[in-house]
């Protein structure tokens, strides 16, 4: 099982282009649809999670699975499976690095990598969107955050995507807090 683990994730690791969002679709499709490793609803926990926690969402992902499946061996499998073929690639381009960029086809394949990266983050984000559950406030916060984020972006504006995370967990966390409270209460009075 570790070495399914490794060989699983290495392939992961080096048939994805564009870093940790672009690799998001595809160790779905893998882990929950085809392997059935974890559910859906883990999925979604994981990449919110290695989105707020530090380093690649990729790695974070693959940890997460690995040590799900086989603990501490499985998460360092997993890790060095997603990681393994970058480094080697990224080491290998390295030694020739200032001859490869200067093919004509190398510079217009990276072009076109960066608009399929893009698409690939954006068909992430939908299919996200799509499996999330219709409850109203995850919805504003989702459509408040968007616009935040456009806006942002649009007007140049200094101000960090991290607080605007920070924002939307505490509102969500506070909301759950009064809802949870208002639960439990009428809870206690049957």
């Amino acid at each position: 099982m570790i070495s399914t683990i490794f060989l699983t994730f290495a392939k992961i690791g080096l048939f994805t282009f564009g870093g940790g969002l672009a690799m998001i679709p595809i160790i779905e499709s893998i882990c929950v649809e085809k392997k059935k490793w974890i559910t859906h609803d883990e999925m979604m926990d994981v990449t919110v999670i290695s989105e707020a926690t530090p380093g690649p969402i990729a790695i974070n992902c693959a940890t997460f699975v690995g040590y799900r499946k086989k603990g501490i061996s499985g998460a360092i499998a997993a890790t060095l499976g997603v990681v393994l073929p970058s480094f080697v690639i990224l080491l290998l381009i390295s030694l020739f690095l200032n001859r490869f960029l200067e093919i004509v086809w190398v510079a217009n394949a990276f072009k076109g990598i960066r608009i399929a990266v893009g698409l690939m983050i954006l068909d992430a984000g939908i299919q996200m969107i799509r499996k999330m559950k219709r409850e109203r406030l995850p919805l504003v916060i989702l459509g408040v955050s968007f616009t935040a984020m456009l806006l942002i972006d649009l007007f140049a504006w200094n101000f960090s995507s991290i607080l605007l995370m920070l924002i939307a967990g505490g509102v969500s966390l506070a909301a759950y807090s009064v809802g949870g409270t208002k639960t439990r209460k009428a809870g206690e009075g049957t």
